[in-house]
């Protein structure tokens, strides 16, 4: 026996496996609504009549089949025969289809659209997220999030499960490259650009991972302790701001715990401070198979379990009709949701498949990586590289001449043809592989140097890549650091026996210049025997050219650092991170009265506090290798003239580009606080991105939000403005800040 489903012929069989399967088809075919019927289609109503209106009318079972997804396609444990009828991807909820509220298709895209490659299109990578924070551009940032919603709905999905804001506690956090840096302020406001410029081209936004996921190391059990002050004016502070920035429809929160309770069921993340305090309008959706319990997740403010059922289906819908979930509950969660459809678009604009515009992914890719890399050395001025002066260039090492690396788990975007470096054919991608992309930056250099004669190494043997760069004019070393969700780093050492490759090159010529392509800060023993440094980070679809183009001069750098680049691993707050025991590998969950209950006993102390970054190597006296916020440019810039206006918190200070090349140079405004705010150690309260040409100045005034000079009372659980002076700083970075001011604030 076959059953229609939207258009097609299934076997009954394959509607037996999960009782909500039953659930939905009764949902399915239910006698369609007249349009005449459907206020709900009126545009002229906000989203949240919209959502009341259509609610009404629909059935506990239509409510509850919007609250969990329907499996995952190609993971054995996660696919049920619903996800035939997906658009492959990380996970689908059901809509309404005879009130005019379609399926919800969603797919991870933390730099691009990760599950094009299941459905057989092509997307674009962009630079990865830490790289694109790098170049401290809203603008950039709204143009990252635009061309990934026009992806996602060129390719037949409405929601994205990008937008990772979590802050760099731990670079060694295998997940770093997708989120947006140490700094809060820098942090949140990229990401919500990014958020608002996503739902702009009517997707669903998503905002990730809340709160505190900041290792992958017993991600699924480890518990997370840390003070609600320092929560709030941290890693909360950045997906505030996000929120506030982008009005994301959906919050993913995480694996972790925090002081005890799960991510997904924490009433205090999800409802005390997300819903009341920031009063959320959109929905919780949970990390993949990071739901845990059924009433206490419902009662939290989990709003959608994803991707199965396990929880929010058949056990939901017994809770509700047994009593122990109120209706309300159920009412409050499916608004959310249909609010956020509403709000986004989805409803009024749905998704029809088309051909992703290449061209244009292409020049947007490698605009937002020319504004991101960051020079980080430049001896002599060895760079950029001159036409005239260079003959023969050896290239060595990280498979450049073939592709640079991109980061990997379900961030991981499908490169075209396949992994770079494997042989035609055999190029298929899995989440965690080691994956190149087409982008060699030896063909990409030979284009713009055609006068200069290059030779490749792979770098495998160090004696034969020193000898070969003993008789080039310049070496560039690429150097590679592949990062991936689902692990951290061990060290921050670049692996393989990079360090010793590059310590023989430059010793063989000392006009060496390293190129790094990572997901995160590296060490660099080797620095002062080197010319130059160039941070490329995971560079995207068109990093190579964007590469190129900057090593010889056809754009000036003007990238900064989002993160601090320690020494080494002794100078961080934790210098090693605790290893999971034989007995925590093995944990679990166990269920107490419905609800699991982790048996691991695992747990990170984040002592430090507010001090992310800059702000404990400051407090701490700790001299970093590169400080967050450093960058340096082929022309330079002075400060002068700042003043401060106390009652309007604004800023002003005059640029000058004091070299012989255009250039764009990223001010900086810290403020170091009141004494009695217990916080001795600058903070991020604004910053500006201006264009300069050759002896150009221009006057940059800023405005500064109270909150970012305001401390978190726990006691009355709201932000205060402490009474005082407040140095304010100014400066290229936060260890350079030669200009000095103050706000008297009563």
């Amino acid at each position: 026996m076959q059953i229609l489903w939207s258009g097609k012929f299934l076997p009954l069989a394959c509607f037996a496996v999960f009782s909500i399967v039953n659930v939905s088809i009764s949902a399915q075919v239910t006698t369609p609504a007249s349009p005449s019927a459907r206020p709900w289609m009126n545009k002229n109503l906000s989203p949240d009549e919209r959502a009341e209106l259509v609610l009404k009318q629909m059935t506990l079972e239509e409510k509850i089949n919007l609250l969990h997804g329907t499996g995952m396609a190609h993971v054995p444990n996660w696919q049920t025969p619903l996800t035939y009828l997906s658009n492959g991807g990380a996970g689908m909820t059901l809509g309404v289809p005879r009130l005019g509220i379609p399926n919800i298709y969603m797919s991870d895209a933390a730099y691009g659209v990760r599950s094009s490659g299941e459905n057989g299109r092509y997307s674009t990578a962009l630079p990865s997220p830490v790289g694109a924070a790098s170049s401290w551009s809203t603008e950039a940032a709204c143009e990252y999030g635009g061309l990934i919603g026009r992806e996602l709905r060129a390719q037949g999905y409405n929601m994205t499960l990008g937008g990772g804001v979590n802050l760099t506690r731990e670079p060694r956090n295998g997940r770093t490259f997708e989120y947006m840096g140490e700094d809060p302020l820098l942090a949140g406001t990229l990401v919500g650009h990014r958020i608002k410029c996503e739902q702009a081209e009517h997707v669903i936004g998503d905002i990730k991972h809340y709160a505190l996921n900041d290792q992958e190391t017993g991600r699924n059990i480890v518990d997370v302790h840390m003070s609600k002050r320092a929560m709030q004016e941290s890693d909360l502070l950045a997906f505030q701001i996000g929120i506030r920035i982008g009005n994301p429809g959906a919050v993913m929160c995480s694996y972790n715990r925090i002081d005890g309770d799960y991510a997904c069921e924490n009433k205090y993340l999800l409802t005390d401070v997300l819903k009341e305090e920031w009063n959320y309008k959109g929905f919780v959706v949970s990390d993949w198979g990071g739901t845990h319990s059924t009433q206490k997740a419902s009662a939290a403010g989990l709003d959608n379990e994803q991707p199965m059922d396990q929880y929010f289906g058949p056990q939901l819908k017994e809770a509700v009709e047994s009593g122990r979930v109120p209706m309300t509950e159920i009412d409050d969660h499916a608004h959310r949701i249909l609010r956020s459809e509403f709000l986004s678009g989805i409803v009024d604009d749905p998704i029809q498949k088309s051909v992703v515009d290449v061209e244009r992914g292409f020049e947007i890719s490698q605009r937002i990586e020319e504004q991101s890399i960051v020079l980080l050395k430049n001896e002599k001025n060895i760079l950029p590289l001159d036409q005239t002066g260079v003959h023969n260039v050896a290239i060595i090492g990280a498979h450049a001449d073939v592709g640079m690396i991109s980061g990997g788990g379900s961030a991981q975007v499908d490169p075209p043809g396949g992994n770079a470096i494997m042989p035609p054919g055999q190029g298929a991608t899995h989440w965690q592989d080691h994956i190149w992309f087409p982008t060699s930056p030896l063909k990409a250099l030979k284009e713009k140097l055609p006068g200069a004669n290059f030779t490749f190494n792979t770098g495998d043997n160090a004696t034969s890549a020193a000898d070969l760069a003993r008789k080039s004019d310049i070496a560039i070393v690429f150097a590679s650091q592949w990062t991936s969700e689902g692990m951290d780093l061990p060290n921050l050492s670049l692996p393989n026996h990079q360090d010793g490759l590059i310590e023989q090159v430059a010793a063989a010529n000392p006009r060496t210049i390293v190129v790094l392509e990572t997901g995160t800060a590296v060490t660099m023993p080797w620095l002062n025997k080197v010319a130059a440094v160039v941070e490329a980070w995971y560079a995207g679809s068109r990093g190579h050219i964007a590469l190129a183009n900057v090593l010889t001069g056809t754009v000036n750098p003007s990238g900064k650092l989002a993160m601090t680049f320690p020494k080494s691993e002794q100078d961080l707050p934790r210098p090693v991170i605790a290893p999971l025991s034989k007995e925590d590998e093995g944990s679990g969950s166990s269920a107490v009265n419905g609800t699991a209950r982790s048996t691991s006993n695992y747990s990170v102390h984040y002592d430090e506090g507010v001090k992310v970054g800059y702000k404990w190597y400051e407090a701490e006296h700790k001299q970093p290798l590169f400080p967050f916020g450093f960058g340096l440019s082929y022309t330079s810039y002075s400060y002068s003239g700042l003043t401060t206006d106390s009652t309007q918190k604004t800023v002003s200070f005059t640029v000058k580009n004091t070299g012989k090349r255009t250039g764009a140079e990223i001010a900086q405004i810290y403020a170091v606080l009141p004494q009695q705010a217990g916080e001795p150690f600058k903070r991020l309260v604004g910053w500006q991105r201006v264009d300069l040409s050759p002896g150009e100045s221009k006057t940059i005034s800023v405005t500064v939000d109270p909150q970012m000079l305001s401390i978190f009372d726990e006691q009355k659980n709201d932000w205060q403005l402490p009474p005082g002076r407040y140095r304010i700083l100014a400066g290229p970075s936060s260890a350079t800040t030669p200009l000095t001011g103050f706000f008297d604030l009563k």
